[in-house]
Formats: structure tokens, sequence, C-alpha cells
């Protein structure tokens, strides 16, 4: 008997041993983009910017369609050595337009983002698939603002994406400007797309932030260490 409670113990332990190694909750698990967002997602996001060939791997990995860029120099505060495009060739796919071009880390988590939130978002409250997201584009050698002092944008490092809007696959466009505010099953998907950003991207910003947000979700990963700031 005694035997047989040790047994039991044993297995017992070695199940939470396997949990708390494995389980996509915990900082140290790897990141997986076929695994569930998780409280640490961010900042194993964040730690690509260390290690692109495992950024790298990550796409490969999502079978998805993605080529290195070749690296840009601006200047000290402008240009990139981790860019891709997404390029998504393979069937099924969002595509965008114009193509994204990002840092990588920035491609990762929008992998993430249309395999966990907009798929799923588009379904429910749009009874369609979104075929493709419409930007104002990721690189620019620009401040914040777009003036000529303060600090430089993510976008400076392709570290962040402007989202404009979604083509569906009924034919209807779903716009920022046009529908964050109409009060209806459109502004409810881009609500949803916006917070589910910001489980995922370190600076999600969208209209309730700012006029100057008024047309577009900006999407960054500053390197902030996982932390979040959302409007």
């Amino acid at each position: 008997m005694r035997l047989i409670l040790f047994v039991i113990l044993l297995a017992l332990l070695l199940r939470g041993y396997e949990w708390v190694v494995h389980d996509y909750r915990m900082p140290w698990t790897p990141l997986s983009l076929a695994a569930p967002i998780g409280p640490f997602t961010t900042r194993k996001i964040d730690a690509l910017a260390d290690d692109t060939p495992q950024c790298h791997r990550l796409l490969e990995e999502a079978s998805i369609g993605y080529s290195p860029l070749p690296p840009v120099d601006a200047g000290p505060q402008c240009g990139y050595d981790n860019g891709v495009t997404l390029t998504r060739d393979r069937p099924q796919a969002i595509a965008y337009s114009p193509a994204a071009k990002t840092s990588c880390p920035v491609a990762v988590s929008l992998v993430l983002w249309e395999k966990q939130i907009v798929n799923a978002a588009a379904a429910r409250h749009l009874g369609t698939t979104v075929e493709e997201i419409i930007t104002y584009g990721s690189y620019s050698c620009r401040r914040i603002g777009g003036g000529q002092t303060g600090n430089f944008s993510e976008h400076a490092t392709a570290n962040a994406i402007d989202i404009a809007a979604f083509r569906l696959a009924d034919g209807r466009t779903v716009s920022v400007a046009g529908h964050w505010d109409a009060d209806d099953e459109r502004s409810r998907f881009l609500k949803e797309v916006r917070d589910g950003g910001c489980e995922i991207f370190a600076t999600t910003l969208s209209p309730d932030y700012n006029k100057a947000h008024r047309d577009h979700l900006h999407f960054d990963q500053a390197r902030r260490g996982g932390s979040h700031y959302c409007r």
C-alpha cells in the first residue's frame, strides 16, 4: 500500500514538474506561435531583438512566408539590421498592402496577432475572414509626431507598424478612420483587435489615444522588458 501511494505521489510530482517546465504561461518557456498568448509573451518577443536567428526560426516554424531584408544604415538613430518582409505566399495567409517590412520581432508579433486575435474577431463580429490588412507602413526615419525635436519614433528602426484598414473575404473594408465610432459590429471588431494587440505589443495606440491616431492603430515593440502601454 505504501509503495502504491509513493508511486502515485511521484507521478503527481512529475506531472507538476512537466507543467511548470513546459507551460506556456511560465517566463522561461520558449515562445511558440502555436501556443496561446500568456502573461510573458511580450517579454519573450522583446528578447528576440537580441536573437535574430531564433526570431527567423519562429517565422519558419509558423510556415507563413517571410524574407530577410538587407540592413539599412541611416545614421545613429535610424535604420535596422533585423528587418524582414512577410511575403504571405502561403494559402489562406493574410496579405499586407503594402507588404509588411518590419523588424523581425514586430513580424513575429503580427503573425501571433493575426492567428489568435484578428481571425477570431472577424469570425465573431463580421462572420467572415480577413484577406488583407492595409497599412501606412513601418520604417520611417523620423521623430515621434514628425517634429524636428524629441525622441525618435520606433518607426525609425522598423520596430513599429500602423494599421489602417482590413479587407474582408466578402468584399467589405473595415477602416479605423471610418468605423471606429460606428457603434456596430465593425467598431466592435476594431476594438477587439486593438485590445488583442495590447496583449502582444509593447505599445498599442488607437483613436482613443489622440487625434494623431484617429485613422490607424499603432503597434510597436519598444524595448521596455515586456511591459505594455495601451490606449
